[in-house]
């Protein structure tokens, strides 16, 4: 059944005709009567929604988009707007964690056909992993996949000192989960979640953390929630149980090494790269690390007039690289 809180907001956006907020709201009811076992009343409350979508088509465009993608007031210093073209296969993923990712692509496309069946599709996701493994790449994706636009948000502005304004700015945040469906990015999410059992933490960290925690339970809209963190180890054992899914990243073996590296020169002859000697030096490396490594590598390449990458141009690039990622576990 609908919250006091979704009746007023039901009530507000006829009275303002804004149609898409009304919609919006009505299958958040609906989402919330499915997980409540009132599986033929979602449904068929979202089939009144679809139908009267189709009787009454937006002359809008990209209105739904704009509350976000133009923001006003506070909300312009809380999130960045961007809409990647990045597809899956820019990525270079072990192969099991690039299924996962298929899979909650696949989800997404299909929310329809699960709902229908009472099921909910993958929409908020933990990645981990070191540094420059591909985890901010992933949001990229599956906003590019998907067609839809990233809301990277600023926590170094949504927190602050005082509990009661990162509380509000969060909100802020959640609110705008709902008026636009996009992919929102969480960075470093540890600077919200830390563990609460840590002893030198204050209490008005934790109240920040059971606001997010909170926000995270109550949540749901069409949005998909990416959050990302290098020390999984400093998380709070009640985020890992608001997510979906948990994806673990890690540092490339020699496969995804060399993946990497014939994909940043695929402009270039690489025939002739000894690959066992660049694999052995590439090891330790992040995908970002490698990829940068490759870049110096042809740029020196090109400057010097040569006609095509060797081998020692991309071990030197490799060896000027310091092992920030082993220096960091």
């Amino acid at each position: 059944m609908a919250t006091n809180d979704q009746l007023k907001a039901l009530v507000k956006s006829h009275a303002d005709g804004d149609d898409s907020q009304f919609y919006s709201v009505a299958m958040q009811v609906a989402a919330k009567a499915a997980r409540a076992g009132q599986v033929k009343f979602a449904q068929e409350l979202r089939d009144m929604v679809d139908g009267v979508r189709k009787k009454r088509p937006s002359t809008t465009g990209i209105a739904s988009v704009v509350p976000v993608a133009q923001p006003r007031g506070e909300l312009a210093s809380l999130i960045r707007v961007s809409y990647p073209e990045a597809r899956i296969n820019d990525l270079v993923l072990d192969p099991p964690l690039a299924e996962r990712l298929r899979r909650v692509l696949l989800e997404q496309r299909q929310k329809d056909l699960l709902r229908r069946h009472g099921l909910q599709p993958v929409r908020r996701l933990l990645l981990m992993g070191p540094p420059g493994t591909g985890k901010t790449s992933t949001a990229h994706v599956l906003a590019g996949e998907l067609e839809l636009p990233l809301f990277a948000v600023r926590l170094d502005t949504v927190i602050t000192k005082y509990m009661g304004e990162t509380a509000s700015k969060l909100r802020l945040i959640f609110d705008s989960l709902t008026e636009t469906r996009g992919v929102y990015l969480f960075d470093e999410v540890d600077a919200l979640a830390g563990d609460r059992a840590i002893g030198n933490d204050v209490g008005e960290i934790r109240r920040v953390l059971n606001s997010f925690l909170q926000f995270l339970e109550e949540d749901t809209s069409d949005s998909l929630i990416v959050a990302a963190t290098n020390h999984p180890h400093l998380l709070d054992g009640a985020m890992f149980r608001r997510f979906d899914i948990l994806l673990e990243f890690s540092l490339p073996d020699d496969k995804c090494a060399r993946s990497v590296i014939e994909n940043r020169l695929s402009s270039f002859r690489t025939s002739k790269l000894s690959w066992s000697r660049i694999c052995t030096a590439a090891r330790g490396f992040s995908h970002a690390e490698i990829a940068l490594a490759a870049e110096n590598a042809a740029k020196h390449a090109l400057l010097a007039g040569h006609k095509q990458i060797v081998t020692d141009d991309i071990l030197s690039a490799l060896n000027e690289r310091p092992r920030t990622s082993s220096m960091t576990h």
